[in-house]
């Protein structure tokens, strides 16, 4: 064992102080990251190089904010120490980081005792050891356990995983089926579109045949007519033929008679070619006629023949698509399986990542909790010697007066001697007399602890008496009041534990008890008391009295049915006041007023203790909790009579509605509902001024406000938090409805990207109350849980409302275009144009890498390699220059910006195909694509809901080359720069 742990370095006993403190800050870095200030301290405190304060310095301090800040001022703290700082350090990490150790000294760590220099004990060194070692057992004892569950359930994973690829095999089997069937299909549609094609040719011949048909029969008719027309014109020849012969036997003239001769023989030689033409046009058109009745028959045959066959490929489709149907159920089914699959795996491993991170934040937690409890043992150990030392310092100086006391002289029968000795005596016995025990009491009245007596009224001129006669109580009361101005300089010391106290003269204690059994300070019996006032008594109140804390009073009394007993005004602006109180009820006997304002509630529910914090709370919450009280309770009341009369004027004169008065942010769209309803939309802000308005009981009355003012715009009613919240659940249920119930993702997707955004999902995060919620703790818990700072998950809930600070932005805000990939494109052409200037990277030496990453200046590290890194300052230079800072950074930047109360304007420009086509040149020139922008947007969209601030979007279809989308995002800029810049409170 001796051979392996010999030293391969220096030896640290022979090494002086500076060459230590040389090791140590070379390799300050190092420790600074790797070491937890709360496991080493117990050892440096053993070893006297650190005390109680520079521990509680070290852990409590607000402005160291991480490990590595608390490390390095603990070796600042050691610096100090010497030489002993420096060997108690090392020997630390000799024994909790050992690997650490060797890399700083170049020794291997033992456990030896040679090895350690003294500063503990031999047997202090024992026993911190086997501590730290039975420790680390049970460490790895756990961590072999978790180990042992880890590996179990990676089986398990490892089964499922295989369980899934052969799912997956089979899906892939079904795939190809599908694509066969497919082919098939697309086979089968040809011929059917083949034979579509024929019967349209059919279609067309047989449309041909009757224009043919009808042509025919138009001639037919054509020639029926002429032929009546011929007819017509012969009978009427005929007639004019008879007439004219008629009329030739009366003229006599042979000249006419031959003419009219050679008229009848040309009509005759017309009708005789008009007879002889039509027998054969109507045999033609007969002969037409059969022919095309002819053609109509076989047509009428294919057109049926055509259908049947028809009939049969529509038949066959259907039983196709009915099968394909089935295989695409079963293809959907399957996916569907993977898919489920898949995210059970991603959930597991994810479980397990929230697993360990809850495991480490469950070690971190457990050691604050130790150190904060050892802090306050250790105030409270300090406080009680405080305590004890004023008590003593008090019964002292009443020694001394007491010995210094004038006597009177008594004569016996024997001769002057002095007979009054009962004092004397006392103190004779015991020059340290014994403590007072503390008296509790049952409740105090507030006129008990007036100083003066009205039966004690002697002609006592002075404080210390001149007189031989015994002085009377209120000369005693004059001394003890002296006494008590004179140790006043020491009591200011121990004021936080009096604040608790309330001082009794003996005289009070009498009053309040049938049959007093105080013990004499002086020995003397009960009836002496009377004539010798003892010192004040420290009593400490039970709950069940009044306590003056400051202006602060806490009263206990019967708070059955306490909203029926008093009535309250105000809100979170003014406070919540007593307006009214019922007379003969038990607020009314305890002697509670108007005017008084309600800081604290303390009750009990279901054997618990409850304690309300009322200075902050809304006129809502303080209706609430105080509606929660049944039994006893204690209310803490401050008195503030003109604020309660300045806030009664106000609501007398309608200047305000109530004393209430926060700004939040909405998260849902709201219609406009009856009876004054406003309707709000999600990412508004509204100015909550009214959370109990008269007539309605789950409302709240606010205001829209002005984007560019701090003004009221249109006012309404809006639901309260908690009516907000069940319309929140449901608007989510029924898009969540809405999404299953639509067959393809793409057209919810479309319809989605069209409308108004409906909800934004906020919950309270890790913290362990609602930040618009009554502040209730319970007594019982309340020291476990002041050591845990994260909260259960029981306690994350969705949240309606959020509460925002307004902040006044300066001239020029920085600018962040998003999404991160089009940012890059985006920012050089911006950065040209007057009034904005592109944020450069700084050059940083490691150490001064450290450094400002320690103290949180680093905003992003640059691409360019890990030595040139974005800064605070860098931003901040170029804002002193009155223009915009344009960064080239990510959404990670925003809230590292807040806290410098930086505030960014956010430009988040929607992206779709048709959009990310356009920019396609300006993509390829920095080597992107279109489908890496698209998934970029797709990405960083649902990171913006979590910001703690406002944003602009631009639609995609709002521009339509490079030079319109920079022109509208410079407007933008303008009209950013004008608003005011609302925050939420960081949930996470």
């Amino acid at each position: 064992m001796a051979g392996e742990c010999a030293p391969e370095g220096p030896d640290l006993k022979e090494m002086g102080e500076e060459e230590l403190w040389e090791l140590i800050n070379d390799n300050r870095h190092r420790i600074s990251l790797g070491v937890r200030p709360c496991i080493l301290i117990p050892y440096l405190r053993q070893a006297r190089v650190l005390n109680e304060m520079d521990e509680d310095e070290i852990l409590s301090c607000h402005n160291l904010t991480n490990r590595s800040m608390r490390t390095s001022y603990m070796l600042d703290l050691l610096r100090s120490q010497g030489r002993n700082g420096a060997v108690a350090l090392l020997e630390g990490l000799m024994i909790h980081y050992p690997t650490l150790y060797t890399q700083v000294t170049g020794r291997k760590p033992s456990t030896e005792p040679s090895r350690f220099s003294g500063l503990i004990k031999y047997s202090e060194l024992t026993e911190y050891l086997v501590r730290a070692v039975t420790g680390m057992q049970k460490e790895l004892q756990e961590a072999r356990s978790e180990a042992g569950r880890m590996r179990q359930r990676c089986a398990s994973l490892e089964t499922e995983i295989g369980q899934i690829m052969e799912q997956e095999e089979k899906s892939r089997c079904l795939q190809s089926d599908n694509e066969r069937m497919r082919r098939h299909l697309c086979s089968m549609q040809h011929e059917v579109t083949k034979m579509k094609d024929e019967k349209c040719d059919v279609y067309v011949r047989y449309t041909s045949a009757i224009e043919e048909k009808s042509a025919v029969n138009m001639r037919l008719n054509d020639l029926n007519l002429q032929v009546y027309q011929l007819q017509t014109e012969l009978r009427k020849a005929q007639t004019e033929n008879e007439i004219q012969r008629q009329c030739s036997l009366k003229y006599s003239s042979q000249a006419e008679m031959r003419k009219l001769q050679e008229e009848v023989m040309s009509l005759r030689c017309q009708l005789v070619k008009t007879e002889k033409l039509d027998p054969a046009r109507e045999d033609i058109l007969a002969q037409d006629l059969v022919e095309a009745l002819e053609s109509q028959s076989q047509l009428a045959e294919h057109l049926r023949c055509y259908r049947e066959e028809k009939e049969k490929l529509h038949s066959e489709k259907q039983g196709l698509l009915d099968e394909k149907e089935c295989l695409g159920l079963q293809v959907r089914q399957l996916t569907l399986d993977c898919t489920m699959h898949q995210q059970k795996s991603t959930v597991m491993q994810n479980q397990m990542r929230e697993l360990q991170a809850e495991r480490d934040q469950a070690y971190l937690s457990r050691d604050e909790a130790q150190a904060v409890i050892a802090r306050i043992l250790a105030e409270k150990d300090t406080l009680r010697c405080q305590l004890m030392e004023i008590q003593e310092r008090v019964f002292s100086l009443q020694a001394r007066r007491c010995t210094t006391a004038p006597t009177r002289p008594r004569h016996s029968s024997e001769g002057g001697d002095i007979d009054w000795k009962s004092p004397r005596s006392s103190c004779d016995e015991s020059s340290f007399p014994h403590r007072r025990r503390l008296c509790r009491m049952d409740a105090i009245n507030t006129m008990s602890l007036s100083p003066c007596n009205s039966e004690c009224e002697d002609d006592a001129s002075s404080i210390r008496s001149g007189d031989a006669e015994p002085p009377c109580p209120e000369s005693l009361r004059r001394r003890e009041e002296l006494l008590y101005s004179v140790s006043s300089l020491n009591i200011e010391e121990a004021d936080d534990i009096l604040d608790d106290f309330v001082f009794l003269p003996p005289n009070e204690l009498r009053k309040d008890k049938k049959t007093p059994r105080v013990p004499s300070f002086y020995g003397c019996s009960t009836d002496g008391f009377s004539r010798t006032s003892a010192p004040p008594f420290l009593m400490r109140s039970r709950p069940k009295a009044i306590r003056v804390s400051g202006r602060v009073l806490t009263i206990s009394f019967q708070g059955e049915a306490l909203l029926g007993q008093l009535a309250v005004v105000g809100g979170n602006k003014s406070g919540v006041f007593v307006h009214q109180v019922t007379e003969g009820s038990a607020a009314h006997a305890v002697g509670i007023s108007p005017g008084s304002q309600i800081v604290e509630v303390k009750c009990y529910q279901n054997q618990k203790a409850l304690r309300m914090v009322m200075e902050d709370s809304t006129l809502e919450e303080a209706m609430w909790a105080l509606g929660q009280i049944s039994g006893t309770c204690q209310l803490s009341l401050r008195p503030r009579q003109d604020d309660y009369e300045a806030l009664l004027q106000q609501l007398q004169s309608s200047e305000t509605a109530s004393g209430d008065s926060f700004y939040v942010r909405v998260n849902m769209s709201v219609p406009a509902g009856p009876n004054g309803g406003l309707a709000v939309s999600c990412n508004d802000i509204l100015h909550v001024t009214n959370t109990r308005p008269a007539g309605t009981e789950d409302s709240w009355y606010a205001s829209q406000v002005h984007p560019c003012q701090q003004l009221d715009l249109q006012s309404g009613t809006v639901p309260n938090y908690y009516r907000a919240q069940r319309l929140l659940i449901r608007a989510i249920e029924d898009m969540s409805f809405q999404t299953k119930k639509s067959p393809k993702a793409c057209a919810w997707r479309g319809v989605t990207e069209n409308k108004e955004k409906a909800v934004r999902i906020v919950s309270t995060g890790r913290q362990g109350r609602n930040p618009l919620w009554v502040s209730v703790e319970d007594e019982k818990t309340k020291s476990m849980d002041s050591g845990d700072t994260s909260a259960p998950k029981s306690c994350v809930s969705l949240m309606p409302y959020t509460l925002v600070t307004s902040y006044y932005p300066p001239i020029c805000r920085p600018v962040l275009l998003l999404p991160t990939v089009l940012g890059r494109v985006l920012d050089k052409k911006l950065a040209g144009w007057q009034g904005f200037q592109l944020c450069e990277p700084e050059v940083l030496s490691p150490s001064e890498h450290a450094a400002r990453l320690q103290r949180a200046e680093i905003l992003e590290e640059c691409e360019q390699g890990p030595d040139h890194s974005y800064t605070l300052q860098g931003v901040e230079k170029i804002m002193k220059k009155g223009i915009h800072c344009v960064l080239p950074l990510g959404l990670d930047c925003v809230r590292r910006l807040h806290r410098s109360k930086i505030f960014p304007i956010i430009i988040f420009i929607g992206q779709s195909a048709r959009s990310a086509r356009k920019l396609r040149s300006k993509l390829q020139r920095v080597g992107r694509s279109e489908e890496q922008l698209l998934a970029c947007s797709r990405s960083e969209e649902p990171l913006l809901d979590k910001l703690p601030c406002l944003y602009h979007s631009v639609a995609p279809d709002s521009w339509s080359d490079h030079n319109t989308l920079l022109n509208s995002l410079r407007s933008v800029i303008w009209e950013e720069q004008k608003k005011i810049v609302w925050v939420e409170p960081d949930l996470w």
